[in-house]
């Protein structure tokens, strides 16, 4: 690949990875608000194939059109697609179930996962603090899913909200497997060819729930689920070219900038008054996320440091 855009570039990474968060975070309001009536299923599929018009949009504007459909690796992007999917219909199941904040503090997992995951699998380097960070983070998030998880707790709201949280958990660990295919698929492929790959395969797929009731929007519903769709479109395009200029240690941690988000929306959109174990857990996982973001930081200034030495002057 030789996108103008390639090279380490850690700043800019985490820029795309903010904004991206910001669009997700909209897109997650407008599922939930249909969610009452839209299932899943049907959810993922508005959101897929609405979102292809802003990635048409942009890959015209690169020049890169034509180019984006060929591709080496097919199978490659249908295991990511596979995934994501499987990602997805998860977190959309949880939204319908539980508060947003709570939906996405659990969510908080995936950047956490993806770190052991790009350790594992992409021989990124993971140092005893990061290791320390994400082991302190996951414990922030076990806080989060322990009330819902009790077995002292009865009766059919704590049943669904049990089911909502497992559900969001096992999202997060789908979303984070996501996250390392993509950034294991930037070395070899272009971010378009990742990018529209991923929403024709996640509209096609979608159709598999059909059997399992897809209802006609309302207006405003439908319309809702439309912005949804261009929303994830940008999102995803924000997200995947993130992942081109910094490790996913360092870009996943950044993923705690939409806990002040959800919270706002929460409370003024949705009535939800997020409970003590939620913020607990969310402050110690934010917590991990800033000690990873510090450490980083340092490294950075040393491999400087240390180029500037090796350097010859003259």
């Amino acid at each position: 690949m030789d996108e103008d855009d390639d090279g380490y570039n850690p700043l800019y990474g985490i820029a795309l990875k903010i904004l991206s968060v910001a669009v997700f975070v909209a897109m997650a309001t407008l599922i939930k608000a249909t969610a009452p009536h839209v299932p899943p299923g049907e959810a993922v599929f508005f959101r897929s194939l609405f979102a292809i018009p802003p990635i048409v949009a942009w890959l015209a504007w690169r020049g890169r059109l034509r180019d984006s459909l060929r591709t080496a690796n097919p199978l490659a992007h249908l295991w990511r697609g596979l995934i994501g999917v499987a990602g997805m219909y998860l977190g959309f199941t949880a939204l319908g179930l539980l508060p947003l904040p709570e939906v996405v503090t659990i969510g908080y997992a995936a950047p956490l996962v993806a770190t052991i995951l790009a350790a594992m699998f992409l021989g990124e380097r993971l140092r005893f603090y990061r290791l320390s960070a994400v082991f302190a983070g996951l414990i922030g998030v076990v806080i989060v899913l322990a009330p819902r998880l009790s077995v002292l707790e009865t009766g059919n709201a704590s049943a669904v909200a049990a089911v909502g949280a497992l559900c969001a958990l096992m999202g997060a660990v789908f979303a984070a497997l996501a996250q390392v295919f993509v950034r294991k698929l930037v070395q070899v492929e272009r971010t378009a060819t990742i990018v529209i790959y991923f929403s024709l395969l996640a509209t096609v797929l979608s159709l598999l729930s059909l059997p399992f009731g897809w209802v006609m929007p309302a207006g405003r519903e439908a319309v809702m689920l439309v912005a949804a769709g261009l929303l994830g479109g940008l999102g995803q395009i924000l997200l995947t070219q993130s992942y081109r200029h910094a490790e996913t240690a360092v870009i996943a941690s950044f993923e705690y900038v939409s806990m002040l988000m959800a919270l706002a929306v929460g409370y003024f959109l949705f009535d939800e008054v997020p409970t003590l174990a939620m913020l607990a857990g969310a402050a110690l996982i934010v917590a991990a996320g800033l000690v990873i973001v510090y450490r980083e930081r340092r490294l950075g200034i040393e491999r400087k440091r240390a180029r500037r030495v090796m350097t010859p002057q003259g």
